[in-house]
């Protein structure tokens, strides 16, 4: 059985650093501790389960003490790595991570590159794109970096374009032909896959469409292309951590042949080692 400690968070303000910090609840600094297990905050799929196969079948071995502890939001990770509760994180990407450290004053570092999630367009309502009827409500997620990702993913298949150098910090104001009249409905990331009873479609990030038993390969209108895309999934510490002999056996393990065969055979194409 695993021994994994999950923690349900309520949806949090990026810029809520305090009350991410608080919500941590813990009264040991784990990343102070070398000796200590290893305590890495991640999001339930694909991560948790990830870190929990290498906790299962790889890390005695190698000679890691790990604990999975199992966040719901996109903040609460990053606060409880800055602040010594949990000694890294593994769920977020390259932008959104520079983002985070921008916005809060953070010091937050990755040290190795594992996977990638296609971000994809999904509907209850349309088979394929064609079919949204003019004045159709698409969900975004509504963090910066992700909501420029979903942006972009739809002025890739025509639907909408953006101004020239709207890039990682593009939001709907910079939208400049919209020949649908597509309306947008911001929401939390996790919250996307529920809204799709509600409207026409959403652009769901890859790990919240796994959780809902969507198949990104199959069932997606359009997914992101693995190809030179940015957006692969970090193992992220505080700045100055680094060199922790604990972090440097969990990057070697998260980058091995064995992660790499087990990413491929649980998950369908849905989810692409990016090493």
């Amino acid at each position: 059985m695993r021994n994994t400690a999950k923690i349900t968070t309520a949806v949090l303000a990026a810029g809520a650093l305090t009350l991410g910090l608080s919500a941590c609840g813990s009264d040991k600094d784990s990343a102070s501790d070398t000796s200590g297990p290893l305590v890495v905050a991640a999001t339930p799929v694909p991560h948790a389960e990830i870190l929990n196969y290498v906790k299962d079948n790889l890390a005695q071995k190698e000679g890691l003490d790990l604990e999975v502890k199992e966040f719901t939001d996109y903040v609460t990770p990053n606060t409880a790595t800055e602040d010594g509760s949990v000694g890294a994180n593994y769920f977020q990407t390259e932008p959104y991570l520079a983002d985070f450290n921008k916005k809060n004053g953070t010091h937050l570092k990755s040290v190795a590159s594992v996977h990638l999630e296609p971000l994809g367009l999904y509907s209850k309502k349309a088979d394929k794109t064609g079919d949204l009827k003019n004045g159709a409500t698409i969900a975004l997620p509504n963090d910066t970096v992700t909501e420029a990702r979903a942006l972009q993913l739809l002025a890739s298949e025509g639907l909408i374009t953006l101004k020239d150098g709207a890039g990682n910090s593009a939001t709907t104001a910079d939208i400049t032909k919209n020949p649908k009249n597509l309306e947008f409905k911001e929401l939390e990331a996790a919250q996307t896959p529920r809204s799709l009873n509600d409207v026409d479609a959403a652009v769901i990030n890859g790990n919240y469409a796994l959780e809902a038993d969507l198949k990104p390969a199959k069932d997606a209108l359009v997914l992101e292309s693995a190809k030179d895309n940015p957006n692969v999934n970090l193992l992220v510490v505080k700045e100055g951590q680094e060199n922790d002999p604990r972090v440097k056996k969990l990057a070697k393990l998260l980058t091995s042949p064995e992660v790499k065969k087990y990413i491929e055979d649980n998950f369908a194409g849905s989810v692409l080692p990016s090493f």
